[in-house]
């Protein structure tokens, strides 16, 4: 075995064939931590062996944890160690900061609660920002954040597969790193492969104590399965694809789904001399964005503080008839629960209104009913209608990933969210953790992300403790 102990890199890179002398190497990494005062970022790795073909494997002892994803959650969770002076690496699927912001949104998004309720832990937003910072606001938030935490993700490193192996008591997480002109795929298998003659593939293999687990809830497109598709012409995208209603100018438009990006999506389409129509399949809850003169998000937080749920929802759905009008007069029908209890039991997270209600009472964005199928030239919908349209954006919304790569963990189910609910859902067994899976947003994560960080530290602080004891035993 060869081992580089990179002291200014807190990673230990390890090239053996043998599996035993790597996990001793790794538990020797993270006890070796102990010993050490200084924190630096890990720098790219070396070394490494040549595998079958022109796959290469490298095996890497981290002495903190592994955090997975470098979005919003991830590097929160990564800026709230280094503020506790805890070794960390953060590996990263796509080639920068925030893939879903920055490669999978449209040009209009702007963030719509708040900055105060928005920014990650550490770091508020800055003062000259608007109210509602814009996406590119946002992303330049992210790098400001990255750069002041002196956060250096691995780029480009997409995990195949993470398990906690029992015989060591360390997590085994391997990814996918990808060199040349094509990028990781969303969500490559362990026997993914490339047609590119210029692509060079490296396995790394992260060996650690800990694994937090920041992919998140919106890491990959929904997109039902709908009949007739195939038969469809025209052109049909999932919304992670749409960035501005220009390219459908003057085309009829079916958007399929009304939570925000749909609702969006409609006033975007609109704003661009489209004709979009957009099919509502079951109630929905839209809330004004602002009332009485601040945001509905400030005066839910405030009335929750004093009141039960239950009458919030009816001071909610009060306020909103005061602003908005009936909805549901415009084919949106409220569901039964009120707009709290309805995120609280099921998730789905109210509309807040930026717009879009304003042109549908103007007849400019007309709603229609669920989609049954798919045409040649349009689409019919469950009540027998049909109509033509030139394109279909379907703002289905996204899910985890997570049972794709994290192996024989009771932790998650099966679509990939934390077993326990809020506001236990942020650590599992064995050193592993999860942040923004608890569908409460920018603020959720962060305030998860600090508990997070303050777990791994204490144990940090006890495995510096029992070194140090070692240590002592052993001068003596």
């Amino acid at each position: 075995m060869h081992a580089y102990d990179m002291d200014s890199s807190r990673v230990t890179v390890i090239v053996s064939d043998d599996d035993v002398e790597v996990e001793k190497a790794a538990a020797a990494a993270a006890a070796a931590a102990a010993a050490r005062s200084s924190i630096t970022m890990p720098s790219p790795l070396q070394g490494g062996r040549k595998g079958d073909g022109d796959e290469k494997k490298v095996r890497v002892a981290v002495e903190g944890p592994i955090i997975v994803g470098a979005g919003p959650s991830g590097l929160a969770v990564a800026a709230s160690l280094r503020v506790l002076s805890v070794p960390f690496v953060v590996v990263e699927r796509s080639e920068g900061l925030a893939e879903l912001w920055r490669t999978r949104t449209y040009d209009r998004l702007s963030l719509h609660l708040p900055k105060r309720f928005c920014h990650l832990p550490h770091l508020p937003f800055p003062r000259h920002f608007p109210t509602y910072p814009s996406k590119s606001y946002f992303l330049h938030y992210l790098h400001s954040y990255a750069s002041r935490f002196r956060l250096a993700p691995h780029f480009r490193r997409a995990v195949t597969h993470a398990r906690f192996d029992r015989a060591v008591s360390l997590w085994r997480v391997t990814a996918l790193e990808r060199r040349g002109a094509a990028d990781p795929s969303p969500s490559p298998s362990p026997s993914s492969s490339s047609n590119s003659t210029s692509e060079e593939k490296e396995y790394v293999e992260y060996v650690a104590p800990w694994v937090v687990v920041a992919t998140g809830e919106n890491a990959e497109a929904v997109v039902p399965e709908t009949k007739g598709r195939e038969l469809f012409t025209g052109r049909v995208v999932h919304s992670s694809e749409y960035r501005s209603g220009e390219e459908y100018s003057g085309g009829k438009v079916l958007v399929v789904g009304c939570g925000n990006s749909g609702m969006e999506i409609c006033l975007d389409l609109c704003e661009h001399g489209a004709m979009p129509f957009m099919s509502v399949r079951s109630g929905v809850h839209l809330l004004p964005r602002d009332m009485f003169g601040t945001s509905t998000f400030g005066l839910v937080t405030k009335l929750l503080q004093w009141l039960p749920i239950k009458l919030v929802d009816r001071i909610l759905l009060l306020a909103a008839k005061m602003v908005l009008g009936d909805t549901e007069k415009y084919g949106l029908k409220r569901p039964n629960l009120g707009p709290l209890e309805t995120k609280h039991i099921t998730g789905k997270t109210p509309v807040l209104d930026v717009g879009t209600l304003a042109l549908i009472k103007a007849g400019k964005i007309q709603i229609v009913r669920e989609v049954e199928s798919l045409t040649s030239n349009g689409a019919r919908f469950v009540d027998g209608s049909e109509k033509r349209f030139d394109a279909v954006i379907f703002a289905t919304g996204y899910k985890s990933n997570v049972p794709l790569w994290l192996q024989d963990c009771d932790f998650f189910t099966a679509d990939g969210k934390p077993k326990s609910p809020f506001p236990n859902g942020w650590k599992g067994e064995n050193g592993l953790y999860c942040v923004g899976f608890t569908g409460r947003g920018l603020h959720g994560a962060g305030q998860d992300a600090v508990k997070v960080a303050q777990d791994i530290a204490q144990k940090w602080t006890n495995l510096s403790h029992n070194n140090n004891n070692n240590n002592n035993n052993a001068v003596t």
